[in-house]
């Protein structure tokens, strides 16, 4: 039974191919990867549709027939308990509509995840009644995971999302670790994901690193204006209303072509636009208003959360828009900061917690929607 998709501009999730825009290039360069044995590096920044993109390619009518797959998201993570709890977890989760003997057999194998399960009153089916403090021996549980993907009834595609939080957990060798267990494991590919170009690079590119050469890299560019205009476009003509093309322009290069910010003023637009009306842009700026307005509490307390200095600087980098030269004096008396190190100092938490982003270009507020908040507010 298909879906009822009051609006067709889908954010935070793959529904089907009819709502995701292009990237059939990409899909097929991850076919022809893993069709050949070959694990992938995705790199490339947040929001742009590596999920995204990843959830496409899962749903390839041959993929799906050919491979079991696993997305595991491990942004949240900050452990090895927490990773193979989450890895665990994902596993069996994604495994439990399927019908097979093999999910039957997770309990067997996964031992030491046993006392994490209970029986669903109504369903009687084992389910996940799990906490961090019972993983006990993650190295143990996490042998005890691939033991089971190895007698796989056919084979795996695990992806693993932002995979660079592995570098930053306080076990030594977790990359080594990992490295021998994927390098055993003959009934998966994987492609690891990843945001942090500096962290995820360095983990793939670097000679003396474990996934040193163990990898196809792969970037993820912007979706065309054209392509994503084209798209928009037949969107809103599906459903009997219009869309002024400039107006599609004009958004993809406010947000330069990121797919979940673009995505979310599309949503807004669309429900601003009645049947078999026209979306043109003087409609832009209270859809605008509406998105940001609506994240507003967030905001607020992501700012509460902020030591002083941080707050100020992030708010320096949100009015310059892209700010070059940070730590030069013209750019710390224009903004009342303290000093070039206070700066340093700053920026150092913002940039690990993705609260700003550097590029080639300079730093500029990750999210574009907060960033517009604090020029508005501030």
């Amino acid at each position: 039974m298909e879906q009822v998709v009051n609006n067709p501009f889908i954010v935070g999730k793959y529904l089907s191919d009819k709502y995701f825009c292009d990237r059939n290039e990409e899909t097929e360069f991850l076919r022809k990867q893993i069709m050949n044995g070959r694990d992938v590096a995705l790199i490339s920044p947040r929001r742009i549709g590596k999920s995204g993109l990843i959830q496409h390619f899962f749903h390839q009518e041959d993929i799906q027939e050919q491979f079991h797959v696993f997305f595991i998201d491990i942004y949240a993570t900050t452990s090895l308990a927490e990773f193979v709890y989450t890895f665990g977890k994902a596993i069996y989760e994604q495994l439990k509509p399927k019908k097979t003997v093999w999910k039957e057999r997770f309990f067997q194998i996964v031992s030491s995840f046993r006392v994490g399960f209970k029986l669903d009153p109504l369903t009687g089916e084992p389910t996940f009644d799990l906490g961090l403090g019972d993983v006990q021996m993650p190295q143990t549980t996490l042998d005890e995971i691939f033991a089971y993907i190895e007698e796989a009834d056919q084979p795996c595609i695990i992806a693993i999302d932002e995979f660079q939080q592995i570098s930053e957990y306080p076990e030594k060798n977790i990359e080594a670790l990992l490295r021998t267990k994927i390098q055993q494991c003959h009934r998966a590919q994987f492609i690891f994901a990843g945001s942090r170009r500096h962290l995820m690079s360095n983990m793939f590119n670097s000679p003396s690193k474990p996934f040193y050469q163990s990898t196809i890299s792969m970037g993820l560019e912007p979706i065309p204006v054209r392509v994503y205009t084209d798209f928009a476009t037949n969107l809103f003509e599906e459903r009997n209303k219009h869309i002024e093309r400039d107006v599609i322009e004009t958004i993809w290069n406010t947000y330069h072509g990121y797919t979940w910010f673009v995505q979310m003023m599309m949503n807004e637009l669309f429900a601003l636009t009645m049947a078999n009306e026209t979306c043109t842009s003087d409609m832009i700026e209270r859809a605008r208003s509406n998105v940001i307005m609506a994240q507003e509490n967030t905001y607020k307390d992501l700012l509460s959360n902020l030591p002083p200095r941080q707050k100020m600087v992030l708010q320096a980098i949100a009015k310059e828009g892209l700010a070059q030269n940070i730590t030069a004096s013209k750019f710390i008396k224009k903004y009342n900061l303290s000093s070039a190190s206070s700066v340093q100092a700053a920026v150092k938490p913002l940039l690990k917690n993705d609260l700003i982003t550097h590029t080639d270009q300079g730093y500029r507020v990750y999210d574009f929607f907060l960033s517009e908040w604090l020029v508005i507010v501030y």
